[in-house]
């Protein structure tokens, strides 16, 4: 199975560690990954503030990167910017060279647990890491992707690790992109009211499915003075893997 890796400016930039992780997991499950030179940012930024136009030429260049290799799946370990790529049809449906294009690119795309869960049908990745942690959803991820299921499923079978529930796990974390810049003061209100939370669990790791959530909750831990862990569930399923302890499920989900 050829399988395309979505980067993301963010893991590009800040957690790359994030990228390898992720690939070495989907090798582990037979895929063939590729990396396309030419992916830069998928647009959602600029497109939030309001340059609908002036994005077209990130979009156009972002889907020709991803469809440079004739590959089955394209995989982003970012929920936000998977759900900006499965936007694409609606934003390119006027563009006569890049409509068709933008729905290939959509159809194809999936976030790394989404991609493990339901297309793969992962059930236990075989990793173990001995800790208490909580998980962060994501508000792209949950509300724009629809996905909401696959890190629970996945993380339930971490050998050692402790899941501890987080209180108002639905609330953002205050990052929003380009809404931290713009509104800081309110974004450090939101913020700081998940951290409270996640100290509230009383554990060591925080785990995300989006590296720019866990950038501004990680950095507002470190501000603060406070001790946290954070981790993308691709390091969580990458972690001292036992491949014998791997197993599929009988049912793929809905």
């Amino acid at each position: 199975m050829k399988v395309v890796i979505f980067s993301t400016c963010v893991v590009d930039l800040e957690f790359p560690n994030v990228g390898i992780a992720m690939t070495e997991v989907l090798e582990r499950f037979g895929c063939d990954c590729y990396l396309p030179k030419d992916q830069i940012c998928c647009g959602q930024p600029t497109f939030n503030s309001g340059y609908a136009k002036g994005t077209q030429r990130a979009f156009r260049n972002q889907i020709d990167a991803l469809l440079s290799v004739d590959a089955d799946y394209i995989v982003g370990p970012a929920g936000s910017c998977v759900a900006m790529i499965r936007e694409f049809p609606e934003f390119m449906k006027d563009d006569p060279q890049y409509a068709d294009k933008a729905r290939e690119v959509a159809a194809k795309t999936f976030e790394f647990s989404q991609f493990l869960w339901r297309v793969l049908g992962v059930e236990n990745a075989g990793a173990e890491l001995d800790g208490r942690a909580t998980y962060h959803r994501s508000c792209h991820m949950t509300r724009l992707l629809g996905e909401s299921e696959s890190p629970y499923a996945l993380l339930a079978h971490v050998k050692g690790l402790e899941m501890i529930p987080l209180e108002n796990a639905h609330d953002c974390c205050g990052f929003g992109g380009t809404f931290s810049a713009k509104e800081p003061e309110i974004s450090r209100q939101m913020v700081d009211a998940k951290v409270g939370h996640i100290v509230d669990t009383g554990a060591e790791i925080l785990i995300s499915c989006d590296p720019g959530c866990l950038m501004n909750i990680g950095g507002r831990f470190n501000r603060l003075g406070k001790p946290i862990k954070i981790m993308h569930i691709a390091e969580v399923l990458n972690s001292n893997v036992d491949e014998s302890r791997i197993s599929y499920l009988k049912q793929m989900p809905v």
